[in-house]
């Protein structure tokens, strides 16, 4: 028997249900201070916030790397992506079974399936384009979306028949959408496609336990919108600030579907819906706005790594709850793993159940150190569990600074905490050795991948 919070209850109370539905809405590039609940004023996110409001806000919320696929790869897994050198965004090769979220790694969605779930994978994938990696053979019953790191939003410019005609990841962005191995003729604006597809699976599985891996392309560059959207954001004149508002905008639509589609099936109390962003915003790309944090997508900074983080269960979680603690994304899997029956992960976990945290019953910080780091260009970072945080940049330049009283990392600490320093670089090093260097050539390094490929071939 599981424990379980009421909507009103200060105390777990008893609950039969054992293995609740599951979506995780996944957005991309999207700026921390570009949600209602962290304080967006400029763009109205009412149905995103519905899940802040009616769960918890994880006011230091976090993803396990600052760019797109290697922080996907962290979630999906439940591990930190160096420890099986997922660490670049790849490069879009479908023929070459070396690029792609090594088999030894098991997915979410594959431990759900053992148990029973009806899993479905929607939008950007992003863990590997050769046929050996597609979601179809990852744990997905279905799967609709795109193989690549992004997409364009008009259908009219899907003129790439199929996934493995796209040479590189600009004509990835080209390829027509797939349901599985088939490909689609669509005719939406992508957004509303995705979100027309979750609420039909929802719909379809309402009988059986399910899991949803809603991953928006959106607000990822190409700037695109309808005017469905772009007309609601006549007050913002900086054009790039108000397409990216439209974009955040029919996401917003889209999550309101999905939760209207659970109150109608009377799904709402055991569902954990799950919204993060894969990112910090790149700012200068897409006008996103990171708030207080500095830098963004790419940054070990904050604006990189620390995103906008909120989850409902009605059955577990306290409504309008608020956890301040360091939390990361893949807590999601363990968390998971923790509160469904039967579910066995296959591999050590880095991420921890914070059910528990956020019931009272365990007291303090469910991680003491959290790691970051960036190989190619020998950045890392470290969060402790006080508040204090440690950047490395290019294997030599050390700063520290006190989160709690400066989350904009403006004032550099290192040189009153010398014992602090070598403690940190000490934790480091031993996170270092769990780790391993990447696995594949990564975007922009096309020319080194190349001459590789060559060499094999001579060789």
């Amino acid at each position: 028997m599981s424990l379980a919070f009421t909507h009103t209850a200060e105390k777990p109370v008893a609950d039969k249900t054992d293995r609740p539905n599951i979506i995780i809405i996944l957005t991309d590039d999207q700026g921390y201070g570009d949600v209602g609940f962290n304080g967006c004023t400029d763009i109205p996110t009412p149905n995103i916030d519905r899940i802040a409001k009616n769960g918890v806000v994880f006011s230091n919320g976090y993803v396990s790397y600052a760019v797109c696929a290697p922080s996907r790869a962290g979630l999906i897994t439940g591990r930190y992506q160096d420890r099986f050198g997922y660490s670049r965004n790849p490069l879009y090769r479908p023929f070459d079974e070396s690029i792609g979220l090594p088999l030894t790694e098991q997915t979410l969605p594959e431990m759900l399936q053992k148990t029973g779930y009806a899993t479905m994978g929607i939008g950007k994938w992003h863990l590997g384009v050769h046929e050996k990696f597609r979601p179809w053979k990852r744990g997905f019953n279905e799967f609709f979306g795109f193989l690549g790191g992004g997409h364009r939003y008009l259908p009219h410019e899907y003129n790439i028949a199929e996934q493995d005609s796209a040479k590189n990841e600009g004509q990835s962005y080209r390829t027509k959408l797939i349901r599985n191995e088939k490909v689609v003729e669509e005719s939406e604006y992508l957004t509303d496609a995705l979100s027309r597809e979750a609420v039909s699976f929802i719909d379809r599985n309402s009988q059986q336990p399910f899991f949803l891996y809603l991953a928006y392309n959106a607000p990822h560059s190409p700037l695109q919108a309808t005017p469905k959207y772009l007309d609601r954001f006549g007050h913002i004149k900086d054009t790039k600030r108000k397409t990216y508002a439209a974009m955040v905008s029919a996401v917003d639509d889209g999550v309101g579907r999905v939760l209207d589609k659970l109150q109608e099936l009377q799904l709402t109390d055991n569902t954990m819906v799950i919204f993060l962003s894969d990112n910090g915003g790149p700012e200068s790309d897409n006008a996103s706005d990171n708030g207080p944090l500095r830098a963004g997508k790419g940054s070990l900074f904050e604006g990189g790594i620390r995103v906008p983080f909120a989850i409902q269960w009605p059955r577990q979680i306290k409504v309008n709850s608020r956890f301040d603690q360091p939390v990361i994304s893949f807590d999601i899997f363990a968390t998971i793993a923790a509160n469904v029956k039967g579910a066995a992960p296959k591999n050590k976990l880095d991420g921890v159940d914070l059910l528990p945290y956020l019931h009272g019953t365990k007291k303090g910080a469910p991680h003491e150190h959290l790691f970051w780091r960036n190989y190619d260009q020998k950045n890392f970072a470290v969060v402790h569990s006080s508040g204090v945080k440690e950047v490395v940049l290019a294997d030599t330049a050390t700063s520290l600074y006190d989160l709690k009283a400066d989350i904009g990392e403006t004032v550099n600490i290192a040189g009153k905490e010398k014992k602090l320093l070598l403690r940190f670089e000490q934790e480091r090093k031993k996170w270092i050795s769990i780790t391993v260097p990447p696995a594949f050539y990564g975007l922009n390094q096309e020319k080194q991948y190349e001459e590789q490929k060559k060499l094999k071939k001579d060789y």
